[in-house]
């Protein structure tokens, strides 16, 4: 017979750490601050389910009548669907009139399950799951809420004709374009904090981040950063875009040459929306990372219908495809 236990603080994961599920690191929950962490155990003790609750918040931070379920892990689909009544029990008691999920606080951090793999490995920091989690979710009232997807162009040698008439223009009005500066990386950080609030606040599902995580976030890959694969546009000292791209260090881990570029997130200031900003940005890190060697590059992890989607399309096919849930919560239940 299960058990399941409730941990309010990080310091309480440490004995749930071995077991069947992932484990979580209480570095991980102390950044995403979940208000609830729930943990499912089997007859003799053993971890085999666990995941963490939230209250969605909307573009102004103030919460909303959604909850969340993340850093969810489960063993098989008995433990995981027993652990997602739970916490969708949770959240109808506090009030929720629906649960997303998974995603681990919000969209700033790993959300969405991959549903359909392709044939291509996993690339360096990709969110990957089991092929039965999307399941868990499905058996138990969960449909699909929002699909996203990685596409792989497989020549960077193409690139839009246009884009150096546009730089021109961009630099007539002031533009410039610089690599990112890893001597003051937090300090860089901070400008592209500042940026991102502006150029995602309105994207699905957002929620403002404070500078203090998103810092969190973003510092451990400093490491693996190649600096001309980070560009930065500004006007009058002040950052208007940036195109961040790492190298796809799954590559070599497999003893495979290192040939893959990953764009992982493109911004433009709102007042510079179609000016062909995020277009010249994007061209200029295809043909940076073609001076460092690079054949291929991944558009990493778009929602299906965005414009970054649209914009990879005419050199790239999709490679993987992601689904994020939700469960309506019929209140009459409670």
């Amino acid at each position: 017979m299960s058990r399941l236990i409730i941990v309010d603080r990080a310091a309480d994961l440490a004995p749930l750490r071995a077991g069947s599920a992932d484990p979580l690191a209480p570095e991980m929950f102390a950044l995403t601050s979940p208000s609830r962490h729930l943990a499912l155990l089997d007859a003799t003790g053993e971890l085999v389910a666990r995941c963490s609750l939230w209250r969605a918040r909307d573009a102004d931070g103030e919460p909303t009548n959604a909850g969340l379920v993340g850093h969810y892990a489960a063993a098989d689909a008995d433990a995981g669907g027993e652990l997602l009544e739970h916490a969708s029990a949770w959240h109808r008691s506090e009030g929720c009139e629906r649960v997303i999920g998974p995603m681990d606080g919000s969209t700033w951090h790993r959300y969405r399950l991959v549903t359909d793999r392709g044939t291509e490995p996993a690339f360096f920091l990709e969110p990957d799951n089991p092929d039965d989690w999307p399941r868990h979710f499905t058996d138990t009232g969960f449909v699909p809420l929002a699909t996203y997807l990685s596409m792989l162009n497989l020549d960077i040698s193409q690139t839009d004709p246009r884009s150096d008439q546009r730089l021109a223009e961009l630099e007539r009005a002031g533009v410039t374009l610089r690599t990112i500066d890893i001597e003051r990386f937090d300090e860089e950080l901070a400008a592209i904090h500042k940026l991102s609030l502006a150029a995602f606040a309105r994207n699905f599902l957002y929620s403002p981040i404070g500078l203090e995580n998103f810092v969190a976030a973003y510092r451990p890959i400093l490491p693996h950063l190649e600096p001309e694969l980070v560009l930065l546009a500004e006007c009058d000292g002040v950052l208007i875009g940036f195109v961040f791209g790492m190298p796809d260090l799954m590559e070599p881990a497999r003893g495979a040459p290192l040939r893959t570029v990953i764009i992982k997130s493109l911004a433009v200031h709102p007042a510079w929306a179609g000016d062909g900003l995020g277009t010249v940005l994007g061209d200029y890190l295809l043909r940076a990372a073609r001076k460092l060697g690079f054949e291929r590059a991944i558009h990493a992890l778009m929602r299906e219908d965005s414009v970054s989607a649209r914009m990879a399309v005419p050199h790239a096919t999709t490679m993987r495809r992601y689904t994020l849930y939700e469960k309506s919560l019929d209140q009459r239940e409670r």
